[in-house]
């Protein structure tokens, strides 16, 4: 595969079948303010909750969505009352809020684990089934980079809200949508040297394939440059970028994670809409803060990426970003990190066509990140 392509279809042969990302849970300090924050700057619905009201005394967790998305935010209330809770309060401690579980449905969560494990995979917690007055889910869990686990969750037994043990709530406050669809993919970055080592995890445990590869000379500025290979299921319904640093004259944007993470773990999450334009206008009305990039980028824009359907002047007026590949054209924008770490970030993402990830805008994007890195003084 030449660097920065799509790779040539070739027969898959997942180890299980996955059916899209189930959720994706966060360790936060402040659950009950995180959770506000995502439904007033990105239109996400309080929809469960889980924690002392409802028989867990050591955590709280609140469960958010829009369209396909679930969020869950989770924050130890006592850490001395239990080892899951200490872990949570110590997972927050090193690495500020972050992804701790990036959730997988499955039809089969015993079947999944048991391959997984028998493929190398270290487990996290073996096959739990949880029941209710709505039937039974079972989970199960396997660790990958840094604190980070892949949970399995099989649902067919299922008819209740999303797990039992929370509840469903109704808020007076019920802040607008704003067109967020689904997890397009998940950004994990892992320590130099780790980026193969993971690719093969992904491959020989998971039956992934390398869907596109980009090395130094694609993802590079005059001051640093990192190396990224995107690992894609069968269905195309799940796909890992994994980044690892490169040498350059100054920090890369994944050095600096890495040392305000302490560690390996998810950089971004590209959430997919069908109208960029208006996502976006509403997220920067609610506050949500992005990247920009020179006016410049979008002179004869059209003659680089060819016919689009946005009007150019609305997609530089947000700073939005254009690519194009065989299959079609993306648009793509990235906010500022969301917590005081630069650590944690959300690509905000529109496919017309394209299955890439906007090569021809690292350049332009990996720039206005070292000016924020600038500022921060960790450049």
């Amino acid at each position: 595969m030449s660097t920065g392509t799509l790779e040539v279809a070739a027969e898959v042969h997942d180890t299980f079948p996955i059916n899209g990302t189930d959720y994706i849970e966060f360790y936060v300090g402040n659950a009950k303010q995180a959770a506000h924050y995502y439904r007033s700057a990105f239109g996400f619905q309080l929809v469960g909750y889980r924690g002392p009201e409802t028989g867990v005394r050591d955590r709280a967790s609140y469960l958010l969505q829009q369209g396909k998305i679930r969020f869950v935010l989770t924050t130890a209330i006592r850490p001395d009352l239990s080892p899951d809770a200490k872990r949570i309060a110590e997972h927050v401690q090193t690495h500020g809020d972050g992804v701790h579980d990036i959730a997988l449905w499955v039809d089969d969560a015993r079947d999944a684990f048991a391959k997984a494990v028998e493929r190398g995979a270290e487990p996290e917690k073996e096959p739990l089934v949880l029941r209710d007055d709505d039937g039974e889910i079972v989970t199960a869990s396997f660790k990958i980079y840094g604190e980070t686990v892949h949970s399995l969750v099989e649902r067919r037994n299922y008819r209740g809200l999303f797990m039992p043990g929370f509840v469903a709530v109704s808020p007076v406050y019920r802040p607008p949508e704003v067109g967020l669809l689904y997890v397009d993919h998940c950004v994990g970055n892992v320590e130099l040297g780790k980026m193969n080592e993971w690719v093969e995890f992904y491959a020989h445990v998971m039956g992934f394939r390398n869907l596109l590869t980009f090395d130094d000379k694609t993802i590079s500025t005059e001051y640093s440059s990192l190396m990224s290979k995107v690992m894609a299921n069968g269905n195309d319904r799940i796909k890992f970028p994994i980044n690892e640093p490169a040498k350059g004259k100054k920090k890369s944007q994944i050095d600096e994670y890495l040392e305000f993470y302490q560690g390996p773990g998810v950089q971004h999450m590209a959430l997919a809409t069908d109208d960029i334009i208006e996502t976006v206008t509403m997220l920067k009305h609610r506050g949500v803060e992005f990247l920009t990039v020179p006016t410049t980028y979008y002179d004869d824009l059209q003659k680089r990426v060819g016919k689009i359907d946005e009007p150019v002047d609305q997609l530089a007026a947000l700073g939005i970003l254009i690519d194009r590949d065989p299959d079609g054209y993306l648009l793509q924008i990235f906010t500022k990190p969301v917590e005081d770490r630069p650590t944690v970030f959300y690509e905000i993402i529109q496919r017309k066509g394209a299955r890439s990830f906007g090569a021809g805008n690292f350049k332009a994007l990996f720039e206005a990140i070292e000016r924020e890195q600038a500022l921060r003084g960790n450049l």
